[in-house]
């Protein structure tokens, strides 16, 4: 519909500069042709920063936790309220033994969406409100924050999806919308996403990382990754990174670079992109060891419709370079990147 509107708001503006100027007939074409493909474009394909882990950033923009005590008593506000309570808590609502509904594997949004999704490069939600909806490479669709969060739960949280009208959803779209309302119109703000991790000159080592894995890990996430489950019962203290609760093969976190970044600067507990605990060899490595461990799959048949848009440490083929499956699951990514 956006796309019938642009041609036709093209075509008036054309129609009305015949009358004013008699310009030929082969000159109002090229116009006419010249206007189509401007609004097929961009309707078609707005901006799209899912290719960089930071995102296009605006250099002196600089995001502000916005105060959750500073919502008001309305219908908005205890929206916006349940949705922190839902992104912060997701298992307690809708985990196995969940009190609306048990339709995820026990995970929160927050043990990746890191403090509620306000964490500088903890993956918080700062840009969501400013860039969506969305065009995403890996659905080939434009999506919107609704389908985002969807997304998320069928693949991280390895659940079933909601329905477009029901008040979790809502509620939650309504708290990451809510995040990121002061920051302008696309704009990817500094600190949104993952900082990257420097790359390797040679590949991620699963063996190297049970190393990292058995001297950082093992204290909060167990022997075995099984993660810490809470006294209650019904949401982890320390989610597992193996098996049927953790994130399925769809995760964005089961690529080695987000997993790498995510761990290098967010990782053992009292990490920070100001204050990493682990080297650049311990970072790859253990997200090489943790995405060797079994956990569920996911059908992958309808994502990346243009495999030349496959990011370099997508592990599954058919891709649009020489690289195996084995080269783009561990690396070495310099020259894949270089090319």
């Amino acid at each position: 519909m956006s796309t019938f509107i642009e041609r036709k708001v093209a075509l008036q503006a054309v129609n009305r500069l015949l009358v004013l100027t008699r310009i030929s007939v082969w000159l109002v074409a090229g116009v006419v042709l010249c206007l189509l493909i401007f609004a097929t474009y961009f309707v078609a394909f707005p901006d799209n920063h899912s290719a960089n882990i930071e995102g296009t950033n605006q250099p002196d923009f600089s995001w502000t936790v916005p105060d959750i005590n500073s919502v008001p008593n309305s219908h908005e506000g205890d929206l916006i309220r349940y949705g922190e309570q839902l992104i912060r808590h997701t298992s307690v609502y809708l985990g196995p033994r969940g009190k609306v509904k048990p339709i995820s594997n026990g995970l929160n949004c927050n043990n990746c969406h890191l403090d509620g999704g306000t964490k500088t490069f903890g993956i918080n939600y700062s840009g969501v409100f400013a860039n969506y909806p969305k065009y995403r490479n890996r659905s080939g669709t434009i999506v919107d924050v609704k389908e985002r969060v969807n997304e998320c739960i069928e693949r991280s949280l390895n659940g079933q999806r909601m329905q477009a009208d029901e008040r979790e959803l809502n509620a939650m779209a309504a708290y990451i919308l809510w995040l990121g309302k002061d920051v302008p119109n696309k704009v990817t703000p500094i600190g949104n996403g993952l900082k990257q991790v420097p790359f390797l000159d040679r590949a991620a080592d699963p063996v190297k990382g049970q190393l990292v894995y058995e001297a950082q890990c093992v204290v909060c996430h167990g022997n075995n990754g099984e993660g810490l489950m809470k006294a209650e019962g019904n949401e982890y203290e320390y989610p597992p990174l193996v098996g049927d609760h953790s994130y399925n093969q769809g995760a964005g976190l089961y690529r080695m670079s987000p997993f790498a970044s995510f761990v290098k600067y967010n990782m053992p507990f009292g990490a920070d992109y100001t204050n990493p605990i682990l080297s650049d060899e311990e970072a790859w490595d253990v997200a090489a060891y943790v995405n060797s461990l079994p956990r569920p799959g996911k059908d992958l048949a309808g994502d990346w419709p243009d495999i030349s848009k496959k990011p370099f440490d997508y592990p599954f083929g058919p891709y649009a370079d020489q690289y195996t499956e084995q080269e783009h699951k561990y690396g070495p990514f310099k020259q894949m990147i270089a090319r």
